[in-house]
């Protein structure tokens, strides 16, 4: 199943929820039926209003032993099911008076489930249905059942006034439910994918460490056979010079696999103060850049700061985060990238600016919500379908937040034209504690 299918699937309504939702319905109605005509003493058609209710629980009892608890629906069924909601609705409400009955509400809230669940054409057939529903019971129903020596009048204004709140909230409500859905399944399909991100880098640290697993296993019998070489070559007689170059070959060729395998064991490294794992802001800044060096725009780099430059352990959040803002920079950039770097005893930060279009002003306000369109598509090195969405900026932003950042999006000030992104961590976050002194200082 793919990343799309399985996305759609459990965004199908369960026909669990709907069934729950309904049998809410039927035992509201019925006790209304029951309180209205029995405890008040009203007189309405309580039969024919019992049919339509015994109607929606059988079948509600034939889709629980139809179909699994599990079950999702398809859109036009889920569609259909609702849609018979409004009209039964609308049955008792006939019986009951129409729109003047305060009940009338509750059509609202098929279309609410809809506009959360099922598409937007979906959505809107279902509210044309509740808007027919409620024009025919503007004019056409049962008296509202009341106190029978006290005759109730409600003008035609009055119900044109309730239908017409019913369907302006019914428009409202549905678009807005609608919106904070879509925003929602959105902002989790942005997480997801920074999860993977995230599940990727991990899955590289545990190869580092499966490799030096294995460099520490191999390492003892390949000692053993240094060792057997040896012997063989100093008990060797002096008339076998093919045999001794040989093993002068074999000793060659093992000594090499042992410089293999410690290049192995040094990959499971987890001391994160270690010099291995430790980055200069200097060669962090370069490992950002370097991959996007043959793009073909200057890439000017600046450090200013104290003479104790900061030094962080390597961070693979940190270093795709940074290269996944570089490199947005650069697509853009008309002809000019520039990456500067300060820090100070208390903060390290480092500033990327492109001569660029910049961003669009009305998404400034919004930079790094997932799928936003906020500058051109046509990009020096993504030409895919997801390009300009916004998606690369939400999980850079996340990743580097996890990290302990702050991260800060803008507009170059005019006339000139351009976008930052603006990265500030605690230096205390930022940096290991006594990683400073085992680092070798480099040259400026």
């Amino acid at each position: 199943m793919t990343t799309v299918e399985y996305d759609y699937d459990a965004r199908r309504l369960r026909m669990e929820t709907l069934l729950m939702l309904r049998w809410a319905a039927i035992t509201g109605q019925a006790a209304a039926c029951i309180g209205v005509y029995f405890v008040l003493g009203f007189d309405f058609p309580v039969g024919l209003c019992f049919v339509f209710i015994t109607a929606s629980a059988t079948l509600n009892i034939g889709m629980r032993f139809g179909t699994p608890r599990s079950f999702r629906l398809g859109d036009v069924e889920a569609a259909v099911l609702l849609g018979y909601d409004i009209i039964q609705l609308g049955f008792l409400l006939y019986l009951t008076g129409g729109l003047t009955n305060s009940f009338a509400m509750l059509f609202l809230t098929p279309v609410i489930i809809s506009a959360v669940s099922l598409p937007s054409n979906l959505t809107l057939l279902l509210g044309i249905v509740m808007i027919a529903v409620a024009t025919v019971l503007t004019v056409e129903y049962y008296p509202l059942p009341w106190y029978a020596d006290e005759k109730l009048t409600f003008p035609l204004l009055y119900r044109t006034g309730v239908w017409a709140a019913l369907v302006l909230s019914a428009a409202f409500i549905g678009i807005y439910a609608a919106r904070v859905s879509d925003e929602a399944r959105l902002l989790a399909d942005a997480l997801a994918a920074t999860e993977l991100v995230l599940e990727r880098e991990q899955h590289l640290s545990q190869l580092d460490g499966l490799a030096a697993a294995a460099a520490h296993e191999l390492g003892t019998p390949l000692a053993t056979i240094t060792l057997i070489i040896k012997e063989l070559q100093n008990s060797l007689p002096e008339n076998a010079p093919a045999l001794r170059d040989d093993l002068a070959l074999l000793a060659q060729e093992t000594a090499r696999c042992r410089e293999i395998l410690g290049k192995l064991a040094s990959l499971g490294a987890t001391d994160q103060s270690s010099v291995m794992n430790l980055l200069s802001i200097d060669t962090l800044i370069q490992e950002v850049v370097e991959p996007q060096r043959e793009v073909g725009v200057e890439v000017e780099i600046s450090k200013n700061g104290p003479s104790d430059p900061p030094v962080l352990a390597r961070n693979p959040a940190i270093l795709y985060g940074l290269g996944n803002l570089v490199e947005n920079a650069m697509d853009f950039a008309r002809s000019r990238v520039k990456i500067d770097a300060w820090w100070s005893s208390s903060y390290v930060t480092i500033v990327i600016q492109d001569d660029g279009p910049g961003y669009s002003p009305d998404i400034l306000d919004r930079l790094g919500d997932p799928y936003l369109r906020g500058r051109p598509v046509e990009r020096r090195t993504k030409n895919d379908a997801e390009s300009g969405l916004g998606l690369g900026l939400f999980i850079a932003k996340t990743l580097l937040e996890r990290s302990g950042a702050t991260v800060e999006t803008m507009n170059v000030s005019p006339p000139r034209t351009g976008a930052i992104a603006k990265i500030t961590w605690p230096r205390a976050a930022l940096e290991p504690a006594a990683a400073r002194p085992r680092l070798p200082q480099q040259d400026k």
